[in-house]
């Protein structure tokens, strides 16, 4: 498959469904600076866990200002026969499930951890998603769950909001079916949120059953505004699956995952269209970019990292349908390298969920029940 990317801006006025588009340059000219190159890092994290400890389906990954490493995960979901050390009696040595919540420190050793669940004051996932760090250090998560499971739970309608030791501290939505991408009450199937330092307002990508950015107080959990594809209202029609032949789509299929950029630009996977849309705060559509638009099942465009210099000169993004990471060129989404392949050896990715640059510029990467941490070998620094 060849790699290419394309590029819609909006019009100044009304925008039309025949948009233009053009072909971006994939190719490295003189303006591109070295692109940074990428070897496995075993160091990270150390190994074995501490208390036993195992883990489930990584719901979350995200790399805090103190250059910390935070992770979310399922410990529902650790297999049976790994929780021996668990049973009462113990039938074995091995293992413990994990707390859903821990902090590791740069060199991998465990900083806290905590859990959540039922009876604690909110309505916990029943299948969480996501995990995020806002600039005040507080912890958010959310859960993907669209229809009831089969142990009965009910579908995942809320963001929550934790402080960094784990004290629960505002529940956006609450559990139950979507009431529509309309509503402002009750979320459906939220994949991801960014928090804006400038106006401290929480923009939620509620994707999964939803089809729509949706944006609220991150303190109070005030409902402001929301949007849907190309920054037109939001809608639940029927678009039916993705087909590369097919005009780009007029609604996210899975908004995945949104990002705030240095110069105020949020950024909106659109996971299963294989493309990234940007916006301005207000919900105003920019421009978008297409990459590998033939791959349907997982899609191409699964999340988003920035390089951490100012300029963020680099966009990392997951392609968990072709079992890579892809660095691209801010200023025009060009593409200027691609990693990875299928396997489940060391290095290789299996079920890519997220990528995250962190303060120096080395990538994690998230799976089933692994975090990976790759480290920069030719030299390039933030």
């Amino acid at each position: 498959m060849k790699t290419m990317s394309m590029l819609r801006a909006a019009p100044a006025a009304v925008m039309s469904l025949a948009l233009s588009m053009s072909l971006v340059p994939a190719g490295v000219d003189a303006t591109t600076p070295v692109v940074p190159e990428y070897a496995l890092d075993t160091s990270w994290p150390k190994l074995p866990l501490p208390n036993q400890w195992a883990l489930g389906l990584i719901n979350g990954i995200f790399v805090d200002t103190k250059n910390h490493l935070w992770l979310y995960h399922s410990p529902e979901l650790v297999p049976r026969y790994a929780q021996g050390a668990a049973a009462n009696p113990p039938t074995g040595k091995c293992c413990v499930p994990a707390p859903a919540i821990i902090e590791f420190d740069e060199e991998g050793h465990v900083v806290r951890s905590w859990d959540i669940g039922p009876g604690r004051g909110y309505d916990a996932p029943s299948a969480g998603h996501g995990l995020y760090i806002d600039y005040k250090g507080n912890v958010w998560i959310g859960g993907s769950q669209t229809r009831k499971g089969a142990d009965g739970s009910e579908p995942d309608g809320m963001y929550l909001k934790f402080s960094a030791d784990g004290e629960f501290l505002l529940q956006i939505g609450g559990r139950g079916p979507s009431k529509g991408s309309l509503d402002p009450t009750r979320l459906g199937g939220a994949a991801a949120v960014a928090v804006d330092p400038e106006t401290n307002e929480a923009f939620i990508a509620d994707g999964y059953g939803n089809h729509r950015v949706i944006v609220f107080d991150a303190d109070t959990g005030e409902f402001r505004r929301q949007w849907g594809a190309y920054g037109a209202p939001p809608t639940d029609e029927d678009i039916g699956p993705y087909d590369p032949g097919a005009p780009p789509a007029r609604q996210f299929r899975i908004a995945h995952c949104i990002r705030i950029s240095n110069e105020g630009l949020v950024y909106v996977c659109d996971r299963l269209n294989n493309r990234l849309q940007i916006f301005r705060k207000d919900g105003t559509f920019v421009k978008e970019y297409i990459y590998e638009p033939g791959t349907r099942g997982a899609g191409s465009v699964g999340n988003v990292s920035f390089w951490p210099n100012a300029d963020q000169t680099f966009v990392l993004m997951n392609d968990p349908g072709n079992f890579q990471w892809v660095i691209t060129r801010r200023t025009d989404g060009a593409v200027l390298s691609r990693f990875g392949h299928y396997g489940t050896w060391p290095g290789e990715f299996h079920r890519n969920h997220q990528v995250e640059f962190d303060r120096n510029g080395a990538i994690y990467t998230s799976e089933d029940a692994r975090v990976q941490r790759f480290r920069i070998v030719n030299g390039v620094k933030p």
